[in-house]
């Protein structure tokens, strides 16, 4: 029983940390629309076959405040999080499989970026092997174009270039060693992609990615959506956090006429690169997609999954990642789960949350 209570003291605490980031967004935007009472009573009303108790609005308010476009079937985020991803997805195998180092183990007959060396707790490897320190810092010590970053991290945190000449680095000018010695265990260093000139025009300094959102029921793989994202100029990643937008894919594979950054940031039509948006053409988006359908398949404990693929200079799919605990671009890409919104919700309640232990 006081097991029980902890569960849920842990999850209203959890629920109003959401709530107060999302609050705290909305104040933030330039323009804020107030809900009608009408869609009040449509959101409920259409929620309440599966969750139990009120719906947070916030999220509906926040998006169509960003956006002008009302849709019933926004998914709240508490919802999402809180009883949903625990659901769809097997908690205790996140980390694990999530893991940065272990996408070449999961994945080694997909394109992706070259691995230069990795960390995985404390010891040193380079092309599966087992390595020294040494030779860890000697394999580092001249590289023209490298991204060093945690094999555990989101949002873009700890993502860096990497320059060396002589062991010498463009971080701060520490050596490499000193830089490897700083982010401790656990990463890896990769050279950096040589994209598709269509994906550099969007802007040349960062690797611009396409973001998918699929979604397994049974023996099919659903693409949700798919948004770009775009790097701020003279920025490496292409993180909202570092500045980047998103824009939305349409089915055609071409862009829609607005991308959107940080909540306090306008509605972006023209990238840094200088291309409009609106109809821009994104280069082998459809082989993306069957790419990472494909790809799914081989993740039986998740059943919705993110992919950040970037294209390859060739025209070819390269995936940088894949997320087991995604974020939803509801702002870019409209309703979370589109037209398979009810779907989605009667396959997911119908399964145990598996994210009870892990507020």
């Amino acid at each position: 029983m006081e097991i029980r209570w902890i569960e849920k003291l842990k999850k209203l605490m959890f629920r109003r940390s959401l709530v107060s980031e999302i609050h705290k967004k909305y104040l933030k935007l330039k323009v804020r629309r107030p809900l009608t009472r009408k869609q009040k009573r449509e959101i409920r009303a259409y929620f309440k076959p599966w969750v139990k108790g009120p719906i947070p609005l916030i999220w509906h308010k926040f998006i169509y405040s960003r956006t002008a476009q009302f849709h019933v079937n926004y998914i709240p985020l508490f919802v999402y999080r809180s009883e949903m991803i625990g659901r769809m997805n097997y908690f205790p195998f996140m980390n694990a499989y999530a893991d940065k180092n272990f996408f070449p183990i999961l994945f080694p007959d997909q394109n992706q970026p070259k691995m230069i060396i990795q960390n995985i707790q404390g010891y040193y490897y380079s092309e599966n092997q087992p390595i020294t320190k040494e030779k860890a810092v000697e394999l580092c010590s001249n590289l023209n174009n490298a991204i060093i970053k945690p094999a555990h991290t989101t949002r873009g945190i700890g993502v860096r270039k990497l320059i060396t000449e002589q062991g010498v680095s463009n971080i701060d000018g520490k050596s490499v060693e000193e830089v490897l010695d700083s982010y401790g265990v656990n990463f890896l260093v990769q050279e950096f992609v040589d994209q598709h000139p269509d994906m550099s025009k969007l802007n040349p300094s960062s690797v611009n990615t396409i973001r998918l959102l699929t979604y397994r029921s049974g023996m099919e793989i659903i693409l949700l959506y798919g948004v770009i994202r775009i790097g701020k100029k003279d920025a490496v990643i292409d993180n909202e956090s570092a500045g980047g937008i998103s824009a939305k894919i349409n089915e055609d594979g071409t862009l829609a006429q607005y991308a959107y950054g940080a909540p306090g940031d306008d509605q972006v039509e023209v990238s840094d690169g200088g291309v409009t948006l609106k109809g821009y053409p994104i280069p082998s988006y459809h082989k993306v997609v069957e790419t990472a359908k494909k790809m799914h398949f081989r993740l039986p404990y998740f059943d919705i999954v993110a992919w950040d693929f970037a294209i390859d200079r060739q025209g070819d799919p390269l995936c940088i990642e894949w997320n087991a605990n995604p974020d939803l671009s509801q702002t870019a890409g409209g309703p979370a789960f589109g037209e398979y919104t009810e779907r989605v919700l009667n396959e997911t309640y119908k399964k145990i949350n598996s994210r009870k232990k892990y507020w």
